[in-house]
């Protein structure tokens, strides 16, 4: 089914402790991302990027959530590209940055839809929960924070973005290929209900099978998904040029099935792709992966 989709740039890495995912945004643009969209019948615009401050501008405020400020004022402006997005029947396709900006992510489909009293599921691609508050956080890096502040824990500055909470109830949330969890995590994603699908229960169920339940929970009683790829779903071996690689993620065909089947349910609201890393990347591989892996969640088959 042909969409309108719009290409909304995020330079962030201000939420991140190793520097270069600013570039990320770039780099899916140079692997040719909109050319590719269209071949697919798709309609596309891309707006470019969200201006994001640098680092080197301002120092980082408070130790427990680095850069926090800055953060919240680039995910406020992002909300409100997305709501404009969905209001024009655009489905939004961000580019990231670190994996901070997915609270502005959520926070505008969110708001998008609670003007129609109705809900939104989240299907979240990554190594790791992303369910840190500025109290548990080991780094105080604010990329680890976006999924704990969309379900309402955490800084308020981040939690109550397009002023309400939580963006998405925890037992419509599934997070898929986790295996890197700090002992807080653990905690709050039990406390909370969400439904975490670890690389064990691929390894041992299959990705068919996990991403089936991981679906389930996201469309249950929900009237749309909003999907976050974290680049560090896939292995290190496919996809090295990530903010934070951790051994033993997703096959490439592994990673292109969960896609699929994201497309398959026609149920997508949003798409983010987050943390590529061109500085430590091998000839863009990373961002090549990210496209393609972008064009089956718009429904690309092989037949």
């Amino acid at each position: 089914m042909a969409q309108k989709i719009r290409i909304i740039g995020v330079p962030m890495d201000l939420g991140a402790s190793r520097r270069g995912v600013d570039m990320g945004p770039s780099a899916l643009r140079v692997a040719g991302l909109q050319a590719r969209i269209k071949q697919l019948g798709h309609q596309v615009e891309d707006i470019g990027n969200i201006s994001v401050k640098q680092p080197e501008e301002m120092s980082y405020g408070e130790k427990r959530a680095k850069y926090l400020a800055e953060i919240a004022d680039a995910c406020k402006d992002l909300a409100a590209m997305i709501e404009k997005s969905l209001e024009e029947s655009m489905l939004p396709v961000v580019l990231g940055g670190d994996h901070s900006i997915a609270a502005g992510t959520l926070s505008g489909v969110a708001a998008h839809f609670k003007k129609k009293d109705r809900k939104i599921g989240l299907i979240w691609l990554d190594a790791h929960g992303d369910i840190n508050t500025p109290e548990s956080s080991p780094s105080g890096n604010v990329h680890g924070m976006p999924l704990a502040a969309a379900m309402g824990y955490g800084a308020a500055e981040l939690v109550e973005l397009q002023g309400f909470k939580p963006k998405v109830e925890p037992q419509n949330i599934s997070l898929v290929g986790i295996r890197d969890l700090d002992s807080q995590e653990k905690k709050l994603a039990k406390k909370a209900g969400v439904h975490v699908f670890t690389m064990r229960d691929i390894d041992e169920r299959g990705m068919r099978e996990v991403m089936s339940d991981a679906l389930k929970y996201a469309m249950d009683d929900t009237d749309g998904i909003s999907v976050s790829l974290d680049m560090d779903f896939v292995d290190p071996s496919d996809a090295p040029g990530v903010g934070t690689p951790v051994r033993g993620g997703v096959t490439y065909r592994e990673a292109h099935l969960a896609m699929e089947m994201i497309a398959d349910t026609e149920a997508m609201v949003s798409l983010e792709v987050v943390e590529i890393n061109p500085v430590i990347d091998e000839h863009n591989r990373t961002a090549l992966l990210g496209v393609e892996l972008v064009l089956s969640g718009l429904g690309k088959k092989i037949l």
